[in-house]
């Protein structure tokens, strides 16, 4: 089911065009990395299909050869390889193939988070490849495919219904676009079972997955909020050490992620604890803690994409000092506060915090961000002073 254009599309488009690395497309189950990377060509192996699995452990010449790379052709062939990363020898047949056929063939690698977490043991493929991080539909990604020029991009509207599915459903392909409740429920159901019966099973050698499932349960509430490690423990009878652990594989696998606190010439600010987020956002019934995990999982695709495509060094924190003074967000871009964000599901009083915050960071923008605020056509990041501003338009402006 696609009945909607990616911006992936164009990224990886552009990529096959221009660049002679491999791609790496890394993401959560199901967030559309097979079908965008289907489109850039016709030579598909997936390590899960056995005859696939045969081809490749064939050696080089036989991916070649099921390639076409020994037949003249007008244009460069495209090759993908999906979850190679399970077998073990895949960068050294990387490596090799790459090394061998890099000007007949452009390699789309994809796989699911844990293709990172191979990937770190031993980059023996430096220099070879790209990273792409792919996240699932945003607001900006409903009004616009194209490749941006620059990180911030022109404000437009959202159709109101993609806007309402956004927030129904979440950005996940499918939920996303079939917009039937039950069918949502039911696939967040499975998409939980996944996690604690295939990935958690095949990547790591955890085996209390009762308790485990516990402390899914207690994180699926607590989205938004600081993460205190010895509370967790307490609460599920195992040490700190294994929560961190934990909770680092489910960062891993992408079921949430961590923002942790900036600290730089902030007075007193806390240094340790980091928010907890849920990657799909549809699941929190809390409209606070929803709007903040919407527009987190938001802010995480742009600073990941913006850092991917080479705008620079991106990364996503809060701030929050002793005094229990705290802004939701701060984008950083080459190690300099950019913006700051609070989001609010109502509008409300414009927060001090954000202007107390901005005088000490020396961040050009302060945003509150207003779920139910309707769209606006206005330059969000015009304005050098903290601003209100509808989600619908600040978060068109991202990627």
């Amino acid at each position: 089911m696609r009945m909607k254009k990616r911006i992936y599309d164009s990224i990886l488009a552009d990529h096959v065009h221009r660049y002679r690395q491999m791609a790496f497309v890394m993401g959560p189950r199901q967030v559309g990395k097979t079908t965008s990377c289907r489109l850039m060509g016709e030579s598909y192996l997936d390590w899960d299909n056995e005859d696939h699995r045969e081809i490749i452990l064939a050696g080089p010449a036989s991916v070649a050869d099921i390639a076409g790379l020994n037949k003249a052709a007008k244009k460069r062939r495209v090759l993908i390889l999906d979850e190679i990363h399970k077998y073990r020898h895949w960068k050294k047949f990387l490596k090799g193939f790459f090394d061998t056929y890099e000007n007949d063939v452009r390699i789309l690698v994809t796989g699911s988070s844990r293709l990172d977490v191979y990937r770190r043991g031993g980059d023996s493929l430096m220099g070879r490849y790209f990273m792409f991080r792919m996240h699932p539909f945003s607001v900006a990604e409903t009004v616009r495919t194209r490749l941006p020029e620059s990180p911030v991009s022109p404000q437009l509207s959202p159709a109101p219904a993609d806007w309402k599915a956004l927030l129904e459903h979440g950005g996940f392909p499918e939920p996303f676009l079939r917009r039937d409740r039950r069918f949502s429920l039911r696939w967040q159901k499975m998409r939980s079972a996944q996690l604690l019966r295939e990935d958690i099973r095949d990547l790591t050698g955890i085996r209390d997955l009762d308790q485990l499932s516990v402390l899914v349960k207690l994180l699926g509430a607590r989205s938004g909020q600081q993460i205190i490690y010895s509370n967790l423990a307490s609460q599920i009878r195992v040490s700190e050490n294994t929560v961190r652990s934990w909770i680092s594989t489910l960062c891993s696998l992408q079921f949430g992620f961590l923002v942790r606190p900036w600290h730089r010439n902030i007075t007193k600010a806390i240094r340790k604890e980091p928010k907890w987020f849920l990657r799909d956002w549809s699941s929190i019934s809390d409209t606070g803690s929803r709007a903040e995990t919407l527009v987190a999982c938001h802010l995480l695709k742009a600073v990941h994409a913006w850092s991917d495509l080479g705008f620079g060094d991106f990364a996503l924190r809060y701030i929050r000092d002793k005094q229990k003074r705290e802004v939701d967000f701060l984008v950083v871009r080459d190690e300099k506060p950019w913006f700051l964000v609070e989001a609010k599901h109502h509008e409300s009083a414009l927060g001090e915090n954000l202007a107390f915050f901005q005088k000490m960071t020396g961040a050009a923008h302060a945003f509150q961000v207003v779920l139910e605020e309707d769209f606006v056509d206005t330059d969000c990041f015009g304005y050098k002073r903290p601003v209100a501003v509808p989600a619908r338009t600040f978060l068109s402006q991202l990627i």
